[in-house]
């Protein structure tokens, strides 16, 4: 059976097997999205890190994992997925390693932007294997896991990351968020090669598009890199002219995109007749504004919690789990509701992911910081769990079926890469806000000052969810049981 196509491996026992190492891999992934962020005090005191460098640390990892989807998903229509997600997840678990070892600000950073272009790398396989492995209803269910397992394993990152670094101290206690990659991985690329499909549904395609890669790459680097040094080096000219570059070399990628697709000579990196569907072209834009508000909220709370208000990393985790249980009830009916309810799922989960975090803003803005606690912001948090799970599978579902089954990885590498450069931009312009506002006058200004400084970070993110349940209306108001979209009117 493992040498099969992937088209032939149906709702089997073996199939829901081989999603489990997929969801190992995910897990993985979307784990040290977060997880570095009750970490990043203590790093900064054991590598004496700067605020660049710690931004660096979470947007270097984010950025190197949005470049890499989308090739990596072009190269799996090719040769096959199973194989881009084993060099993936092998790479990313030695990553993790160099990761724990690094002696220095600069090591670390260049060990995370390893780490992030071997989890991209293994991304779009999860995505496109679903696709192909799974009909109907079965495939909405797996969709639905891969959905819970993203929004669970983000939420749980900083929670992970406080028990282990209270566990093993906070001087050392960092090395260990990377080091507990290493015996999951081991297992997981095992268990991928005996388990996960072989064969290739586009293996016909034609050259790869390096040169496309390079301008995009090009562009999300000029346009990340002085979002994240701007604040640091107060807006030089610099900064300024990378924007504009960047935003010249999107337009001269898009361009390219057309004339190869006109040529027909070399396929494109991005086929540009994945925008030619309405839900596509909005669910991406969708797909970057909702991870810009959903990863940064950590970023903020972490910092807050432990540099703002002197909680240890553990505590600094804790004030997560109302978030977490969220994900975990929402994801559990998003299934149900998105079949049931349609593009309304998805407006009821944007919807609540708006309200908490407008609430968790409101409450950061009018309790002093001496009265302060994880319990004012539980039910915030709840609430934009809860939205969170509801909404992050079925959008995966709505999107990716919109396309053909040969290009299943191209799609879902693009979906992916909006994810990770929405959460790169999110952590980019909440740090420069939150470090843009803070003003320390003497030590007992410190918890004020990082307190309204989170305020105003959280209400950035706010407003991004706030635009993410807007966009959800350029979504299809259906999908069918065998998840072919069904234009809206």
């Amino acid at each position: 059976m493992s040498a099969t196509s992937p088209t032939s491996l149906q709702s089997t026992r073996k199939a829901w097997l081989a999603l489990a190492v997929l969801i190992l891999g995910v897990v993985m992934g979307m784990l040290d999205t977060t997880i570095v962020n009750v970490a990043l005090p203590t790093i900064r005191t054991s590598l004496d890190a700067s605020e660049s460098v710690l931004s660096w640390i979470i947007s270097g990892y984010a950025l190197a994992y949005g470049l890499i989807l989308i090739p990596a998903g072009r190269i799996g229509d090719r040769i096959g997925h199973k194989w881009v997600f084993l060099v993936g997840l092998t790479g990313f678990t030695v990553a993790s390693l160099a990761c724990g070892l690094a002696q220095d600000g600069t090591a670390l950073v260049v060990a995370r932007v390893a780490q992030g272009l071997f989890g991209g790398l293994f991304f779009p396989p999860v995505t496109a294997l679903i696709q192909l492995m799974f009909p109907g209803r079965a495939r909405g269910k797996a969709f639905a896991v891969m959905g819970a397992s993203i929004g669970v394993s983000t939420a749980l990152g900083p929670i992970v990351g406080g028990l282990l670094i209270e566990w093993l101290g906070e001087a050392e206690g960092w090395r260990s968020i990377f080091f507990v990659n290493l015996p999951f991985g081991v297992i997981a690329v095992i268990a991928a090669l005996i388990v996960l499909p072989g064969g290739a549904e586009g293996a016909d395609a034609k050259g790869a598009d390096w040169f496309g890669f390079l301008l995009l790459g090009g562009a999300l680097v000029a346009i990340l890199v002085p979002l994240i040094e701007g604040q640091d080096q107060d807006w030089p000219l610099w900064t300024w002219l990378s924007l504009a570059g960047g935003v010249v070399l999107l337009v001269l990628f898009a361009l390219w995109e057309l004339a190869l697709a006109r040529r027909g000579r070399t396929s494109p990196l991005v086929p540009p007749h994945l925008f030619s569907h309405p839900a596509f072209s909005g669910g991406v834009v969708l797909a970057l504004v909702y991870f810009a508000a959903f990863t940064s909220i950590f970023f903020t709370i972490s910092i807050l919690w432990q540099s703002g208000l002197g909680h240890t990393a553990l505590e600094s985790g804790l004030v997560s789990i109302p978030f977490a249980l969220g994900s975990i009830v929402g994801a559990a009916f998003s299934d149900r509701l998105a079949h049931h309810l349609g593009r309304r799922a998805l407006v009821i989960g944007t919807a609540l992911v708006a309200l908490g975090l407008i609430a968790v803003w409101l409450v950061l803005l009018l309790v002093p910081a001496a009265d302060l606690t994880n319990w004012e912001l539980l039910a915030p948090l709840a609430v934009a769990g809860v939205g969170s799970g509801i909404f992050i599978a079925p959008n995966a579902q709505f999107i990716v079926a919109t396309v053909d089954r040969t290009e299943a990885g191209a799609a879902s590498g693009v979906i992916g890469t909006m994810q990770r450069i929405g959460s790169a931009i999110g952590i980019a312009v909440i740090g420069s806000v939150f470090f843009g506002t803070l003003e320390i006058s003497g030590p007992a200004d410190v918890a004020p000052a990082f307190a309204s400084s989170a305020a105003h970070a959280m209400l950035v993110s706010a407003a991004f969810a706030v635009a993410a349940f807007a966009l959800v209306f350029v979504l299809p108001k259906r999908v069918d049981r065998g998840y072919q979209t069904i234009p809206s009117e």
